[in-house]
């Protein structure tokens, strides 16, 4: 059952980070003060909403439940943006950040959680310990304390899971569908090739991109759907993950409007990669530090925004129908935010806004996207899901996979499909990434994930050396094509042993179970524990 969460027991604020938190009195029963800031807990339809006001410099608020955890239960959170491999059931730990929600399975058989719905204005986690549960609210722009003037802001909105007796796969899935009640999701199924994980954005060309589109339109023949053709980093000119400006490709792209129309004449819909957020040019909204050796921008900028809908623009004016705009999390932090602690609001820079929250920066950059796609479809990569649920159509929800090493995908393919799955349709299509197929891999384990993938009803996308397009392989495709096109996703997917295992091997596949084999024959590749 979802209800509103109740009233807290304390409320604390900070204005430095590393200060210690300061306690606000009650001042009535709705409200709590703490030198110069208040914070009000209102009870709405949607949940129960927190906002504050302060005249002084503000970079946080705690909110406390005192309802602890019992022993013996598990407890499982979410991701700040994708995930790295790390999503598993574990015992409470009191300095383990559990971001956006948090849902615990209890000794006595019992399941019950809590969550902010999406687009809140503050970076928000969790901690849950024996005594209590405790919200963080990180409200600082970049990395100065919050000037909110004489506005008022809503920082979130929060419901609480109790008491569900199903499975704790169908109640964390009852848990998303509360936090989002407006997602978008494509009108028709996401099946098709994507070129990074065999050509990682070097060495191929036009032609190479219309073989791929030629592939998956074979694999789709006898549907009414098309399958997509993605083009992914080096169209451009810059290296293998380069900056703008956007305005043309290189070599034989330099022409994108008629690359664009090929793969619609091969009888596939053309999509395009970008990275909005880094400019191998000093141009109006740079930051003064360079990043990765180009310039990246300070999206609190209208300068930056205006550029950035100027290329989205562009790319629907070429033909486009899916874009896909990626790394934008590491360009306003400086780093991928795979670390689970609370201080992913600290970017290695400041932004010139220090009137708005990050939170309240990239949902604007997120809606300027969406609304420039112009009825594209939007894939976002490196972007924080719970900001962007109804301003993406598909969301990528882990960490790369890989076509030169089998051991990443195990890691990061399997686990984030396993942990994040719930999110599908509730916040947006999840991605859980390329199936590579590529002399460096093995296809019988790739193939297994395929499978998953293509039954689960998530955007599904291939990466198809031609080397291994064997009569095999392409069999193996077009079996997955054929079932995400039909929509064959009939009683969907589910992990049977994600509490006991990090990469789930025994799967529900609609009313039959299956077992994968992940492991390679020598299991997992300790040797690869940088990936």
């Amino acid at each position: 059952m979802i209800r509103n969460m109740p009233m807290p027991d304390a409320v604390f604020t900070w204005s430095a980070e590393g200060e210690v938190p300061r306690a606000a009195r009650p001042d009535d029963d709705d409200e709590w003060a703490a030198e110069g800031a208040v914070i009000r807990a209102s009870p709405a339809p949607d949940g129960l909403r927190l906002s504050v006001t302060s005249h002084s410099p503000l970079s946080g608020v705690a909110v406390r439940w005192n309802r602890g955890l019992p022993e013996g239960c598990l407890v499982l959170g979410d991701a700040w943006e994708r995930s790295y491999g790390d999503l598993r059931w574990e015992p409470p730990r009191a300095e383990r950040a559990l971001p956006w929600y948090w849902i615990a399975t209890e000794p006595g058989g019992g399941i019950r959680g809590a969550g902010v719905r999406v687009r809140p204005t503050a970076l928000c986690s969790w901690t849950a310990d024996t005594a209590g549960v405790t919200l963080w609210l990180d409200v600082r722009s970049g990395d100065r304390p919050l000037e909110l003037g004489e506005r008022e802001l809503a920082l979130a909105t929060l419901v609480e899971l109790e008491s569900h007796e199903g499975t704790a796969f169908d109640a964390l899935g009852e848990l998303c569908a509360a936090l989002c009640s407006d997602p978008i999701v494509p009108d028709r199924p996401v099946f098709g090739s994507n070129n990074w994980y065999y050509a990682y954005g070097v060495g191929f060309d036009a032609d190479a991109v219309l073989r791929d589109a030629e592939t998956v339109v074979r694999a789709a023949e006898g549907t009414d759907q098309a399958p997509f053709c993605v083009i992914d980093a080096g169209w451009s000119e810059g290296g293998t993950a380069p900056g703008g400006p956007w305005d043309r490709g290189m070599g034989t792209f330099s022409e994108m409007a008629d690359v664009a129309a090929r793969i619609r004449a091969a009888g596939a819909l053309p999509g395009l990669w970008f990275r909005p957020l880094l400019s191998r040019r000093q141009v109006p909204g740079s930051r003064h530090e360079r990043l990765d050796g180009d310039w990246p921008l300070d999206p609190s900028r209208p300068e930056t925004l205006a550029l950035v809908a100027e290329s989205v623009a562009r790319f629907r004016d070429w033909g486009y129908e899916l874009i896909k705009h990626d790394f934008s999390t590491y360009d306003v932090f400086g780093r991928f935010l795979q670390r689970s602690d609370h201080q992913v609001g600290a970017p290695r820079w400041s932004f010139a806004d220090a009137r708005r929250t990050t939170a309240e920066i990239l949902i604007e950059l997120y809606r300027t996207i969406h609304d420039a796609a112009d009825g594209a479809i939007v894939l976002g990569c490196n972007t924080i899901g719970h900001l962007a649920a109804g301003l993406e159509h598909i969301h990528r929800i882990g960490d790369d996979t890989s076509g030169r090493e089998w051991e990443r995908t195990r890691r990061m393919g399997v686990n984030t499909l396993a942990f994040r799955l719930a999110q599908n349709r509730r916040f947006f299509l999840v991605d859980a990434d390329c199936v590579p197929s590529t002399p460096q891999t093995p296809w019988a384990r790739n193939r297994e994930f395929l499978e998953l993938v293509a039954a689960g009803g998530t955007a599904t996308f291939v990466s198809i050396d031609p080397k291994t397009l064997t009569d095999d392989v392409a069999a193996d495709i077009a079996r997955a094509a054929q079932r995400v096109l039909a929509g064959d996703d009939a009683g969907g997917i589910e992990p049977l042993d994600w509490q006991s295992a990090s990469t789930p091997r025994r799967w529900r596949v609609g009313d039959e179970h299956h077992v994968c084999c992940w492991e390679q024959p020598w299991g997992a590749d300790i040797r690869a524990a940088a990936l």
